[in-house]
């Protein structure tokens, strides 16, 4: 249907534009035609007066006919509304990108207080059409006290209009409205017959075919508005006899009494998402154990929506994906745990599942009010805890998240090696510092290399740490805190192997004993901590008061949600480029000095040139570069084994290219073996002159 609109909106454009043309030309013509005849100049000017009233008339009314896409210039950010298309009220609202008009609201609907029932008793005046959204609220408070006037016993005077009408935008918000405030005025008394035409009504906005035109409705919140009316209307069903069974193609509400001589209950659903897909099911299961808790008779509702979660993300813009039904569960306030089993809609294995409840607070999906306890490529078994926040559940697909063994196995023997790496680094330049930093150049260079050694040796600590705590339900302090040194860590090391590259630009560009040494390190510093101090800091305040600062799935910075992880990404990135700059400098700089050199000369300047890059990279983090391959092609396993090994043993190539193969250090080692040795030697000599000397017994 989308696509037939927005057919329907270039056609009507293009008519509109040339119908327009063709009557302003004729106007000129006649008006010139009149002219040339020599009539008087009052009757032409009064004459082509009343042609271009009738022209603006004509072009007034095909704006209304064909209703398209903004006329004028389309200029980038830019706004505009049009009206909607004949017999529908409202209007449409675009916004122009990369030259072109793209519609982001809708509110066009056929939908109103005067023929929504079957029986009109009122003449059909239409809306204006650009009723704005705020006034579907007192549009719907006026056809529900109609409603409750004309049909309260069983609501059914609305279902044959409303199941006739068009799945649009404006359409799909009247409907919305209206069970809210349907759910809101019926306090009590609330039948299977009146629970039926509520399902009937509900059931045509979760068609599947209107997932798309929910993008369009200017309240965001519509779905959610719409999940919470169904939950309230379903807790004040009564329930009289054994068991309701309220089956409809987009809802299925079961309703059951229950007590503590139950041995367990048990929902089970089955239902389609469209008309080609075969049926997926869902359960939820009331343990014996539980139902001990419940101190007299009870009612037990439970309702499952194939399309919601679809729903869900298409009108509030999230980047979720919903992998099962969608099950809300009405239980009396003793039972605290439920288990759920959900059947993958997408049977993949390579994409990890969440189990997940509906923050009614915060509209978003919580992976704090369940418990993943066992999944294979067809279901997963949720064990959740249904309370006043948490009514319907459902299971998440990860997006881009892809498991393999050798990956783990790969990442933390990596780290093993490389923090063992790190702390070698570290203790060989405790033990030779004082000889290989006694010029400024060489002591600013192995300030920067102690430095990335240490943040990265911390930063691979508490990512292991991180890994440890991460989980659905527990340790979520600690996975802050956790995350949050992870993050700072790993910013540090970046901007240290920042400052390594500006030593190296300055060093080529400018002469360095015309700025202090001590300026030069407090600069040093100034990077190297300064700015990944507060980028961490601003981050985790501005994400974590809205529970937008972790991954649901790991200790690490949320995506979908706030974006965190842009904190991370973009700072790592730029620095990234930044060092490649100076790779490319130190290149061509070496490069230079070859040109006109003998054979064996280029030979040795392209040793040179390959030992520098050799050198560089880990010392500049330029297989974090890998990492855009990764983000282009999540799925290839080859690419995300490279950005493991380079990564994951960075702090073994520190050692090797940035201490090992350093001659300076190379030679200051074996000046320390030496003098050990020479000491050594000198020790067992006084030694042995010692015993070799005569005891002068007593006199």
């Amino acid at each position: 249907m989308k696509d037939r609109t927005q057919t329907y909106r270039l056609t009507g454009s293009a008519v509109r534009n040339f119908e327009s043309f063709i009557w302003e030309t004729l106007c000129f013509f006649i008006y010139f035609y009149r002219s040339k005849k020599g009539s008087c100049v009052e009757d032409d000017d009064s004459y082509a007066f009343a042609i271009l009233l009738r022209v603006s008339f004509a072009h007034r009314v095909l704006q209304d006919i064909m209703p398209g896409v903004c006329d004028g210039t389309c200029v980038a950010n830019s706004h505009c509304s049009q009206p909607c298309p004949p017999d529908t009220q409202g209007n449409m609202g675009f916004f122009c990108s990369q030259k072109k008009w793209h519609k982001i609201t809708e509110t066009c609907r056929t939908l109103n207080a005067f023929n929504i029932f079957e029986t009109n008793l009122y003449s059909a005046q239409p809306f204006g059409g650009n009723t704005k959204i705020s006034e579907y609220a007192r549009m719907s408070e006026t056809i529900t006290d109609m409603l409750m006037q004309k049909c309260p016993k069983d609501l059914s005077c609305v279902l044959r209009n409303i199941q006739q009408s068009p799945r649009i935008p404006g359409n799909i918000a009247v409907i919305v409205q209206l069970l809210h405030n349907i759910s809101t005025v019926l306090l009590t008394g609330v039948d299977e017959a009146k629970m039926q035409s509520y399902s009937v009504m509900a059931n045509h906005i979760l068609n599947s075919k209107s997932i798309s035109n929910w993008t369009f409705i200017p309240d965001r919140n519509s779905s959610c508005v719409l999940l919470h009316s169904i939950n309230s209307f379903a807790r004040k069903l009564f329930i009289n006899k054994y068991l309701i069974d309220i089956s409809d193609v987009f809802i299925h509400t079961l309703g059951t009494t229950i007590s503590r001589d139950n041995t367990g209950k048990n929902f089970s659903f089955a239902m389609r998402i469209n008309d080609t897909s075969n049926a997926i099911t869902g359960q939820v299961l009331i343990s014996r154990d539980e139902l001990r808790k419940v101190p007299a008779p009870s009612q037990a509702i439970s309702i499952a929506f194939p399309t919601l979660g679809a729903i869900l993300e298409a009108s509030l813009l999230e980047n979720v994906t919903v992998n099962g039904l969608v099950l809300s569960v009405i239980l009396p306030k003793e039972l605290k745990r439920i288990s759920l089993i959900f059947e993958k809609i997408s049977k993949s294995e390579e994409r990890r599942t969440q189990c997940v409840g509906w923050h009614s607070l915060e509209s978003r999906w919580d992976q704090q009010a369940c418990q993943i306890i066992q999944e294979n490529s067809q279901q997963a078994v949720c064990k959740c805890r249904p309370s006043k926040l948490f009514t319907s559940f459902s299971i998440l697909m990860s997006p881009h998240i892809l498991e393999s063994p050798i990956l783990i196995y790969i990442t933390y023997t990596g780290l093993g090696i490389s923090i063992c790496s790190l702390i070698l680094c570290l203790s060989i330049e405790a033990l030779v510092w004082s000889q290989v930093t006694k010029t400024e150049i060489s002591y600013l260079r192995h300030v920067c290399i102690v430095n990335i050694a240490a943040t990265l040796l911390m930063a691979d600590v508490w990512f292991i740490v991180a890994s440890f705590l991460s989980g659905p339900v527990t340790h979520h302090d600690g996975c802050v805190a956790a995350t949050f040194f992870v993050h700072f860590f790993y910013l540090s090391v970046f901007f240290w192997m920042l400052a390594k590259a500006l030593l190296i630009l300055y060093g080529i560009l400018i002469v360095f004993h015309t700025v202090p040494k001590s300026v030069l390190v407090a600069a040093l510093f100034s990077v190297g901590y300064g700015a990944p101090l507060l980028i961490a800091v601003v981050t985790v305040a501005a994400t974590e008061p809205r529970k937008g600062y972790l991954r649901p799935e790991a200790c690490w910075l949320n995506w979908d949600m706030t974006k965190a992880l842009l904190a991370f990404v973009i700072p790592a990135l730029a620095i990234v480029v930044v060092n490649l700059i100076t790779v490319t400098l130190v290149i061509v700089k070496t490069q230079r000095a070859a040109v006109g050199s003998s054979m064996f000369q280029e030979v040795r300047a392209i040793v040179r040139i390959s030992k520098n890059i050799a050198i560089l990279t880990p010392m500049l983090g330029l297989t974090w570069a890998f990492g855009i391959a990764t983000v282009v092609d999540g799925s290839n396993l080859a690419i995300h084994i490279v950005f493991s090994v380079l990564n994951a043993f960075q702090g073994f190539f520190i050692l090797v290219f940035g201490t090992i193969l350093d001659p300076k250090i190379r030679e200051a080692l074996k000046g320390r073996v030496t003098s050990a040795k020479w000491i050594s030697r000198i020790s067992e000599n006084l030694s042995t002159d010692f015993s070799c000397q005569p005891t002068k017994g007593p006199s």
